[in-house]
This record gives structure tokens, C-alpha cells and sequence, in this order.
């Protein structure tokens, strides 16, 4: 069955357990993920991507299937799928299992693509293809956060946000991210600070610097910081992107100390980790114990207080410490 995204809110999603968005509008489909799942099944969330499934089925129908006394509906989804995972779909259905929502993600599907067409012509299961937005849909998605943040901006701010996320919402949606880490209880901002923010996305992310030095990447890290020309302003930008995933990892070494299996925390794990950044992850929690992160934590808020009251250094500060942890 086939239905726009806009028609989300007229249908009962509790009547259908299988869903699959097609297109190339990642950001999207992350956002229905968000609003119209999230919320409606606690911890319960499994992410997996097709070729794990096809190299051992066995174990992904064990995991879907098994249930504890404490469990709740599970929300399975399944990333970077094609024609190969109908097989997988046309099972589950058969079995008819209960307790759980499927959302299969896949790219661009044409018309002769086999699961669209399966997903189009059966009415229990709901089809929904995602294609690019148009700017006037990200300008108000952008005048949306500001609103909600209390924050006046003009036009002109919006307009550089939309432009500078390329036509893309999960680029756009990446920048907000940004934005909001920088702004924090700030009451305004102007145009060159957006600018400032919104720069560092034409050269390596402010992700990937922060990725590559907990992961203990020197070389990576140590060229990120020599080919961006950064200001003070990315600086408490870069070092609360550094806290924030420093965080995520005191959490997750704080599971395995409870004999989780890391596989299963970080498909669990809110907000959710996607595959693109799973082995990066993985190699962060191999970098840093418990103890030791905890620490870093520490350092990371004493560091910003030294930015902060020592502008005309803070560049040589944030760069020495960031070199400094990803060696150590």
C-alpha cells in the first residue's frame, strides 16, 4: 500500500508492523523514524543492516522472535536494503510474528524493483517513497527550530542554513545539530556566526575531527586540525561535540560493565548510532576504559573554561589538548 509521508497522521500505524521507505531523503526518513516510533518502544530498538541479516538469517529470526518477560514491541530497522532482503520480508510475514514493527530503509527503488512492487501491491504493509525536499520545505523547518529555541533570526540567517545544507534535510538537520550545540542559552545570534558554524561542514566535519581523536587517529586528527582554518567560535563548537561523544561513550563502556554485548548497545542505543559511524564507535570504547573516560570528562569541562577565559589562546589550547588525547 502505497501512502505519502504527509498522510502519517490520518492512518492507524498500529494496524501495519512493516514499512518501507525508499528515496534518497535520508533526512526524512530519520524524522518519521523519530516522531512517529521512537517514543512508542522504550529500548526496544534494533538496528541491523541487510547484509548482516542475509549472512546469518538464524540469528536475526532468533533475536526478533525471542521474548522475555520483561519485554515490550520491538522496532526493527533494517538499513541499505534491496531487492535481496524480500526473501527475509515474505518470511516474517508468513510467520506472523507479533510484537514487532519492521522499517526497511532502502535508496532510490525504480519501478521494476522487486520489494517496492511487493510493498506497493500488498495492502497490510505500507510503502512510502521519500524523494528530495524543496527549499521552501527546509526554510521552514529551519524557522521551526529557531521558534522553538526562542531565538529571532532574519531571513537572510535562514536562507544561509538552507543553502549551505546543499538541498540535503540531513545536512540541514546535521547544521541545526551544530547551531543548537553552539547556541545553548544564547538569546540571539547573528549572520557570522551562522556563517562560522556552517563553514566547517565545506571541510571535514567538526564530527569527524572529535571522531578521529577518541578513536586515537593522530595522523587523521592532526591533519583536520592543519587543513581547517579555525576561529575561537569553532572552538566551543569542536570541545562540546567532544563532550557529547565522550558522554555517549562513559555510557556505553557503563553497559558493558554489566556484561552487555556491545553489538547489541549500540543498536539500542538513543539517539541512535547509525552504520556509517558504528566501527568508528567500536573503536572509541576499545581506546578508553571506564575510568579513563570519566576522566577525559573532567578534563573536557576544565578545558572549556580555559577557552572561554582565554580567547586569544583557545585555538592553540583546544588543538594541543585534542593532539594530546588522541596520542595518549
Amino acid at each position: 500500500m502505497i501512502i505519502k509521508s504527509f498522510e502519517l497522521n490520518k492512518i492507524n500505524l498500529k494496524k501495519n508492523n512493516i514499512f518501507l521507505l525508499y528515496g534518497e531523503n535520508e533526512g526524512l526518513k530519520n524524522d518519521i523514524i523519530k516522531n512517529y516510533f521512537y517514543n512508542k518502544f522504550s529500548n526496544n530498538i534494533y538496528r541491523y543492516e541487510e547484509k548482516e541479516i542475509l549472512n546469518n538469517q538464524e540469528l536475526f529470526f532468533n533475536n526478533i522472535m525471542s521474548k522475555s518477560f520483561f519485554d515490550d514491541k520491538k522496532l526493527i530497522i533494517i538499513s541499505r536494503t534491496s531487492d535481496k532482503i524480500l526473501n527475509i520480508i515474505e518470511i516474517i510475514l508468513e510467520k506472523n510474528i507479533e510484537d514487532i514493527k519492521i522499517i526497511i530503509n532502502s535508496g532510490i527503488l525504480d519501478k521494476r524493483s522487486k520489494i517496492r512492487t511487493f510493498f506497493e501491491k500488498n495492502k497490510y504493509i505500507i510503502c512510502m517513497p521519500l524523494y528530495a525536499d524543496n527549499n521552501q520545505t527546509l526554510s521552514s523547518i529551519t524557522n521551526n527550530f529557531f521558534k522553538e529555541k526562542k531565538i529571532p533570526v532574519s531571513q537572510e540567517i535562514v536562507n544561509l542554513i538552507v543553502n549551505r545544507s546543499r538541498g540535503d534535510r540531513q545536512n540541514l538537520n546535521n547544521e541545526l545539530i551544530k547551531i543548537e550545540n553552539y547556541i545553548l542559552n544564547k538569546k540571539k545570534v547573528d549572520i557570522n556566526e551562522i556563517l562560522k558554524l556552517t563553514n566547517l561542514a565545506e571541510n571535514y566535519d567538526v564530527s569527524e575531527l572529535t571522531d578521529n581523536c577518541l578513536a586515537k587517529n593522530p595522523n587523521k586528527t592532526i591533519n583536520i586540525l592543519n587543513e581547517n582554518n579555525y576561529a575561537t567560535e569553532d572552538c566551543i563548537l569542536i570541545i562540546r561535540t567532544l563532550l557529547i561523544k565522550a558522554k555517549r561513550i562513559f555510557k556505553i563502556q557503563t553497559e558493558i560493565n554489566k556484561n552487555k554485548k556491545i553489538d547489541e548497545i549500540i543498536s539500542t542505543y538513543k539517539p541512535p548510532i547509525f552504520w556509517k559511524d558504528k566501527d568508528i564507535v567500536k573503536k572509541q570504547i576499545k581506546s578508553w576504559s571506564l575510568k579513563n573516560i570519566e576522566n577525559l570528562i573532567y578534563k573536557i569541562n576544565e578545558i572549556e573554561l580555559l577557552i572561554k577565559t582565554n580567547s586569544t589562546n583557545s585555538i592553540s589550547i583546544l588543538s594541543d589538548f585534542i593532539i594530546r588525547q588522541a596520542k595518549i
